[in-house]
C-alpha cells in the first residue's frame, strides 16, 4: 500500500495508475512527443484529412508510384499546397508520398530514414 501512495500520488485510486503509466510513457518517449501525438508531425500545424475526390485522386497517385496500403491521407503544412500520403508497403516499411495539386509525385520521404528524403 506505501507503494502505490508514493508512487501514484493522485487523488483517485483508479486514475494513479494510467496518470503513472501517461507519465512514464512520456518520459520514455521524449515528453512533448508523446504528449503531442495526436497533433501531428509539425508542433503549431494542424494537417487536415484529405477528403472526396481530392483524398481519392491523391491516394491512386501514391498507390501507382509506391504500391502498398495507405495509413493516411493529409494536408502537407510543412509544405504548403501539397498533399502527403503516408502507405505501408508490402515489406512492412512506410513511406511518406508528397503530391502536389496536379497529383503528380513529388517527393518521398522513407519512415525512420530522414537522411536518404531524395534517394529515389
Amino acid at each position: 500500500m506505501f507503494a502505490l501512495v508514493a508512487c501514484g500520488g493522485s487523488d483517485s485510486g483508479s486514475d494513479s495508475s494510467k496518470a503513472a503509466d501517461t507519465q512514464q510513457s512520456a518520459q520514455s518517449a521524449g515528453g512533448a512527443e508523446a504528449a503531442g501525438e495526436a497533433g501531428g508531425d509539425t508542433d503549431d500545424k494542424t494537417e487536415p484529412p484529405l477528403t472526396g475526390d481530392i483524398e481519392q485522386k491523391a491516394e491512386a497517385a501514391a498507390l501507382t508510384a509506391y504500391p502498398g496500403t495507405v495509413v493516411k491521407s493529409e494536408e502537407d503544412a510543412e509544405k504548403p499546397g501539397m498533399y502527403a500520403v503516408k502507405v505501408k508497403q508490402a515489406d512492412g516499411t512506410s513511406i511518406e508520398v508528397y503530391i502536389d495539386k496536379s497529383f503528380k509525385v513529388t517527393d518521398t520521404k522513407k519512415e525512420g530514414t530522414e537522411e536518404t528524403e531524395d534517394a529515389s
